[in-house]
């Protein structure tokens, strides 16, 4: 286990955690990385190089937007949504940057921020990820002094070239030690079972041993340290469940049109007025509640808004549609059964994005919405005071029927079919819980040969249908 539960969720801006949050969080490293080497002030140009997927879906993803913000000094989890805005229009008018909101330089789009949209990673003769992006910094003279390659490889998480090419050589720079390692869910039960603890207790540990690591950004609470470590995660994931309420609750308030020029008109405040009013005849409610959740969510992120990552944006909606109904809908739901939730449907996201992928650009949307069906189906499981091998079997549910999704948005935009995507990965989450609550006895495939076989799928999915808009929905509504 090498991963945080709160690198898998953490507080960030849409529309797009790999195309808006990565390039955000590289955009300002490189910057910071100036700095730290004595070069800022010697800086008078960037030059930033796009490929692949950000190059072909970038501009509805909000790409070019995110590198300016970087550059700028900003950071997805801080940045103030309400002064985005005005921001960009500053430096898109006067063709000037503040780098690192400290060195002035000049900054013309057409010039110094460049889609190559013909090639699809920053080395034509290297095969890397497809989500690639090069910094590059020169001085008075035209001289380059600094240079970097990134990739934004799904849910916010960018690696260096250095640190890439490290992964893939399985060369982990910097492991984390933890009570309670676990590279696989055979290895995760069988650690939960000999040492008599639920995943969420097990994963709550593992937690706590990683309170002190610097390089894990958890977000400010009210605890103090006088609190019991445990006490401190608690309300750090907490926190993050406020985080997602605001969001469902601007997302339920908040109506007219979402901006990219599809004119997708928002859905969730009518549906959520219908139910209201109609809702008690349904007996169906519940689960159309769920969705109007998920779509309320979704439609903020598509805004640009404030969400959180769980474990992309793109499928931002799934966990906290999930936790709603846990909290609204299901006899004896309280806080505890929350936190167990959310530290086992992180637990399952670990192993999807240490054994496989959560980038659409990689595996297509079955490693986003599809990884985040998972997550929530196992972690209501737990919520609802399931075993453990139930919730296992409900992760395995939900992904073996999210197998093959393709990630085709329409105009690059992360509107159609993203945002009743999430709607119906939410449903599909319930009824595989069921399932697996329901059933008695061994089930025939495991979740670690649902994840390898999510990977290898994804792996042999044709690019286009990767995050490309270069086929199906993306293709095909010229012609509607």
């Amino acid at each position: 286990m090498n991963t945080s539960l709160f690198e898998l969720f953490k507080i960030g801006i849409g529309p797009s955690s790999s195309h808006t949050v990565g390039p955000m969080r590289a955009a300002l490293r490189f910057a910071r990385q100036l700095a730290s080497t004595n070069l800022l002030e010697r800086t008078s140009k960037v030059v930033v190089d796009l490929y692949g997927s950000l190059a072909l879906t970038g501009h509805g993803h909000g790409t070019d937007r995110a590198i300016l913000l970087g550059l700028s000094g900003e950071a997805p989890d801080t940045v103030d949504p309400t002064h985005i805005e005005t921001k960009l229009a500053t430096i898109r008018t006067t063709h000037s940057l503040n780098l690192l909101a400290r060195q002035p330089i000049s900054f013309i789009e057409a010039e110094h921020l460049l889609f190559h949209r013909n090639q699809m990673y920053p080395d034509p003769a290297v095969t890397t990820h497809p989500n690639g992006m090069c910094f590059s910094a020169f001085d008075a003279a035209g001289t380059l002094i600094a240079q970097d390659i990134f990739y934004s490889i799904g849910g916010g998480f960018i690696l260096s070239s250095a640190e890439f090419e490290a992964q893939q050589n399985t060369q982990v720079t910097t492991p984390r030690t933890v009570p309670y390692p676990f590279r696989s869910a055979a290895q995760l039960l069988a650690t939960a079972e000999a040492h008599n603890l639920t995943i969420a207790e097990l994963l709550l540990t593992n937690e706590v041993a990683l309170l002190t690591d610097p390089t894990i950004n958890r977000p400010q609470t009210s605890s103090t340290e006088s609190q019991s470590p445990e006490a401190q995660i608690k309300a750090s994931i907490l926190t993050l469940w406020q985080t997602m309420q605001s969001c469902t609750a601007r997302g339920i308030a908040t109506e007219g049109i979402l901006p990219g020029g599809l004119n997708v008109r928002r859905r969730a405040p009518r549906l959520a007025h219908r139910l209201e009013t109609e809702g008690s005849k349904d007996p169906l409610a519940p689960l159309d509640w769920v969705t109007v959740y998920a779509m309320a969510v979704n439609e903020e992120n598509a805004a640009g808004g404030r969400v959180v990552t769980a474990p992309t944006n793109g499928a931002a909606g799934v966990i906290p549609a999930i936790a709603h109904y846990y909290m609204r809908f299901t006899h004896g739901a309280n806080e505890e059964g929350l936190i167990r939730y959310f530290l086992t449907a992180a637990a399952i996201g670990i192993l999807y994005k240490e054994n496989a992928s959560i980038s659409g650009a990689e595996v297509g949307c079955q490693g986003e919405v599809g990884v985040a069906c998972s997550m929530a189906a196992g972690g209501l499981v737990a919520a609802l005071n399931g075993t453990n091998a139930q919730v296992e079997h409900a992760a395995e549910i939900a992904m073996e029927h999210n197998l093959g999704m393709t990630c085709d948005p329409i105009g690059g935009l992360v509107q159609i079919p993203c945002i009743e995507r999430n709607g119906m990965g939410a449903v599909k989450a319930i009824n595989a819980a069921r399932m697996a609550m329901h059933e008695t006895g061994d089930h025939k495939l495991s979740l670690d040969q649902i994840i390898a076989t999510m990977y290898q799928t994804g792996l042999d999915m044709q690019s286009r249908y990767k995050e490309t808009s270069l086929a199906g929905l993306a293709l095909n509504i010229i012609e509607c």
